[in-house]
């Protein structure tokens, strides 16, 4: 993705879910209060380390606008980063997770634009979902191998029917004279 995730995690969901993925990466979790965490970013960025930024509040700390943007500047091969003063080596397996407790968090335009918010909130029908998909597959695994293969059809018609759209729009597009005497279309 282009963005970095902000997460509405008021039950921690979020937070265990990058915890364990990246475990393996040696993430680094820190929250707006720690200390110097801007050190920890830049290490994280020159060693390309995954980051987790819990806490976090409705207003970003400026020092991380680089960050969030992904100013990243391209010159002879090598990517680096301006933070502050500092011009860091940016390693491309580097990456941000930001997460916040808050319910209904209202952040600035320019957070949002910067960020990808993902609303992690448990809501009723989704838990009602998950335990009938846990019962049925506890007591019928051949129906729900049937529910999965039916969501891949589903998504690949769905991906089908968007190319189609798209080319009949661009047959459209490029017609010369009556759309009628046009056998491709």
């Amino acid at each position: 993705g282009r963005r970095w995730p902000l997460m509405i995690d008021p039950q921690n969901q979020a937070n265990k879910w990058v915890r364990k993925m990246e475990a393996k990466n040696e993430v680094s979790i820190f929250d707006p209060n720690t200390k110097d965490y801007m050190r920890i970013v830049e290490r994280a960025i020159e060693w390309g380390k995954p980051t987790l930024m819990e806490n976090v509040k409705e207003e970003l700390d400026p020092s991380l606008e680089p960050v969030l943007a992904k100013n990243i500047i391209t010159a002879g091969g090598s990517m680096s980063i301006k933070i502050g003063e500092n011009i860091l080596d940016y390693n491309p397996n580097f990456r941000f997770y930001l997460t916040t407790k808050m319910n209904n968090p209202h952040y600035t335009p320019e957070v949002s634009t910067k960020t990808t918010i993902v609303n992690f909130i448990v809501v009723m029908q989704g838990l009602t979902n998950q335990m009938v998909g846990v019962v049925v597959s506890k007591e019928d695994v051949r129906l729900e191998e049937q529910k999965n293969e039916l969501v891949v059809k589903v998504s690949t018609g769905k991906n089908k029917l968007v190319d189609l759209e798209n080319e009949i729009l661009r047959l459209l597009a490029e017609a010369k004279g009556s759309l009628l005497d046009d056998l491709n279309l």
